[in-house]
């Protein structure tokens, strides 16, 4: 018998990545899952993965992040067609091309704080009233290690909003934990995933390697969803064994969306 056997839950940026690792996991300890994301097609190939290798249950759903009324659409269609969001991932996330707060524009920052932060504010509203009536529900939002250390890697923009979302989370656990609601933060490191061919210097492929799989961080995400409900995690850290020398990408990060007549620029001196 799985442990999430008839819980229904909900990932968003599943097609890829950790998302899709953690969909995985979750169909196979018996939920039934949920994916969301911007593109159809890889989410399409999740599901069937779920559905045959898994004996699983799997239901698309295409959703930009961004739109409030996209979110509660997606969460009645859900409710009514499923049910309830008994379990809700947060995982969709992306980072800014400029990374430095002197050069970022406003728009820049104002989507990927939407993406990393009013999205999940958007998507936990959704849920939320259900699980409360139901005295039980868990919500888990993949933050990062940025919120600890936040540097030009992630950039201002990313790191801003990652922080953010650590400190709703917080709250969340410290508003509903005694109406059943469980909040879980979970902060990774370096996690080899797509997100990474966008960073200003991408990763070599030896770099990738001491990077962690999305596989153990979907593995920290299952655990905490399969707790007993008497159990939460509040925040879990999960980092590489190995650091990198990341010098040569922050300071390449620096630079991005400058100005050519920046005159402090290292090609001006």
């Amino acid at each position: 018998m799985g442990l999430l056997n008839g819980k229904i839950a909900l990932v968003t940026g599943a097609g890829s990545g950790i998302g899709r690792e953690t969909a995985l996991l979750l169909a196979s300890e018996g939920a039934t899952v949920i994916l969301t994301g911007r593109r159809l097609e890889p989410l399409r190939e999740v599901a069937a993965l779920i559905e045959k290798k898994k004996k699983g249950k799997a239901f698309v759903r295409a959703l930009d992040i961004e739109s409030r009324s996209e979110i509660f659409e997606s969460i009645k269609w859900v409710k009514d067609g499923v049910g309830p969001v008994d379990i809700l991932v947060n995982n969709a996330g992306s980072a800014s091309k400029v990374l430095n707060a002197r050069f970022i524009s406003e728009e820049e920052w104002n989507s990927t704080i939407n993406v990393n932060l009013t999205a999940v504010f958007n998507l936990t509203q959704a849920v939320l009233p259900d699980m409360i009536a139901r005295n039980e529900g868990t919500i888990i939002t993949v933050s990062s290690l940025a919120v600890v250390n936040p540097n030009l890697l992630g950039g201002v923009a990313y790191g801003a909003a990652k922080a953010g979302v650590k400190n709703f989370m917080s709250f969340l656990h410290n508003t509903y934990r005694n109406q059943g609601i469980r909040a879980t933060t979970i902060l990774p490191g370096e996690t080899d995933t797509p997100i990474m061919d966008n960073r200003a210097r991408p990763p070599l492929k030896e770099e990738r390697a001491v990077m962690m799989d999305p596989h153990e961080v979907a593995r920290a995400i299952a655990l905490c969803a399969s707790l007993g409900k008497s159990a939460v995690i509040p925040e879990l850290h999960i980092c590489p064994v190995h650091m990198r020398d990341t010098s040569a990408d922050i300071e390449m990060a620096r630079w991005v969306g400058a100005p050519a007549d920046t005159p402090d620029m290292p090609s001006k001196k």
